[in-house]
């Protein structure tokens, strides 16, 4: 029977039948691996969302593999009661402060600024290029981009899923699914292109130093590169499926999550993990350590996050509260006098459950849960300060949010699903990329 739902190697596959037969001979019947995609295609993204929807059957769900498995308690049970959030009327964004950067061929699923230069900011798609943007004061300036191209690739998918600046601001890092890592100059010069893995590159991150490069990949390994030379310095195989995010704790040690639903802990130059943390059920989507480097937050399509430490190898703390898969998380910033004052650590997460949350993470308290979306939230981030809080979803709104309070600011309505949002260093400008192929400046934030 002939199928109409895509194949992908990424995701699992629910069949959807036509009633038309094949004269052809009968398709392998080999099974895509049960792992998820970071970033990748509007089609892939808007097919999990309606797999992990069509799972909200109270008495069974059926995993990745199609085995059928008891349904645990739901998640809203087992979190305390929370008082009701004040109601508020979100302020629309005024048109004269909205830029939009209009010149990808394809949908824009990353986006950095430049930690050194405010205006700068860099943005990845899958139409095989990176851009970088000298965004303007206002929308009637805007200059062309740079524009970074990674062809020729290795494969077919042209996306160029993940990017990130070095602390200096100098050079910028770019991942593809075709597996290549490429280094670039800030005036859009290809360095190095790092060709290692075998599988698309879901994260790349830079230590605070900037004298290493991390990135994790669907080949199950993780690879710590010199970006002075472009060369491999050591690569790391704990894993057996594939790595969705890493993270570095400080300039030498690194925590990676995989679809195997566990979190290592490695160090660059020793063979064996520090850490193997196990207590996840499902797949750990996101990781995260604290401003001090003192606690890793983890989360997971378990519906949970686990804030992990270094002295501990169970999680020192279990947040339970959303109702479906948790996609991504943040920290607040942490300044001086927070740590003087003895202050929280807050953390915020996503969910599919069209929810973000603020924790108190030690305590595992929620604080706010901010709901004015109605699809999946894929990316959230906190202002410097920690005063705001953006929030972008397929539903392609943008929200803005009083992090302190819990109440909604501003919003803005996009013309295409929001895949990353980024404030920039001073505050001012949010950026949001979305699947109609542009990137949206939002400007004026701090007033």
């Amino acid at each position: 029977m002939e199928c109409s739902v895509p194949f992908s190697l990424l995701e699992p596959h629910h069949c959807d039948l036509t009633g038309n037969t094949f004269n052809s001979e009968p398709t392998s019947s080999v099974r895509p691996p049960p792992t998820s995609a970071k970033r990748q295609r509007k089609e892939e993204k808007k097919q999990k969302e309606r797999e992990k929807r069509s799972r909200r059957e109270p008495n069974a769900e059926e995993d990745v593999e199609g085995r059928v498995k008891e349904e645990e308690e739901p998640a809203t049970k087992q979190a305390p009661s929370l008082p009701q959030e004040p109601e508020q009327i979100p302020t629309e964004i005024n048109p004269d402060n909205v830029i939009v950067l209009a010149g990808h061929q394809s949908e824009v699923f990353s986006c950095a600024w430049n930690p050194v230069v405010s205006s700068l900011l860099a943005s990845g798609s899958g139409d095989a290029t990176a851009r970088l943007w000298q965004v303007p004061e206002n929308k009637h300036n805007v200059a062309e981009p740079m524009v970074l191209n990674h062809l020729p690739n290795l494969n077919e998918n042209k996306d160029v899923t993940t990017l990130d600046w070095n602390p200096s601001g100098s050079l910028l890092v770019t991942g593809s699914y075709d597996g290549q890592a490429r280094i670039w100059t800030q005036k859009g010069e290809l360095r190095f292109v790092m060709a290692q893995h075998k599988g698309p590159i879901f994260s790349l991150k830079w230590n605070m130093k900037g004298d290493l490069v991390l990135s994790g990949s669907a080949d199950t390994t993780t690879v710590v590169w010199d970006p002075e030379t472009g060369d491999m310095k050591q690569q790391f195989e704990s894993h057996t499926l594939a790595i969705l995010d890493v993270d570095w704790m400080d300039n030498t040690t690194f925590a990676s999550c995989s679809s195997d639903k566990t979190i290592y802990v490695c160090r660059v130059g020793m063979k064996n993990p520090l850490k193997k943390w196990v207590g996840h059920e499902d797949e750990v989507n996101a990781v995260r350590w604290d401003p001090s480097g003192q606690y890793l937050a983890s989360c997971s399509d378990d519906m949970t996050t686990k804030i992990w430490s270094m002295e501990s190898d169970t999680p020192v703390q279990e947040i339970k509260g959303h109702s479906l898969q948790i996609y991504t998380l943040q920290w607040a910033p942490y300044t001086q006098r927070d740590s003087v004052n003895n202050a929280p650590r807050i953390l915020a997460t996503a969910s599919f459950d069209a929810t973000v949350r603020i924790w108190d993470a030690l305590k595992g308290t929620c604080l706010h849960v901010l709901k004015n979306h109605t699809e999946a939230v894929y990316s959230i981030s906190f202002s410097p300060d920690a005063r705001l809080l953006a929030s972008g979803s397929f539903d392609e709104v943008l929200n803005v949010w009083d992090a302190k309070e819990g109440t909604i600011k501003k919003t803005f309505k996009a013309s295409g699903g929001i895949f990353e949002v980024h404030f920039n260093k001073n505050g001012d400008k949010l950026a949001a990329c979305t699947s109609n192929r542009q990137v949206v400046i939002l400007t004026n934030m701090k007033s």
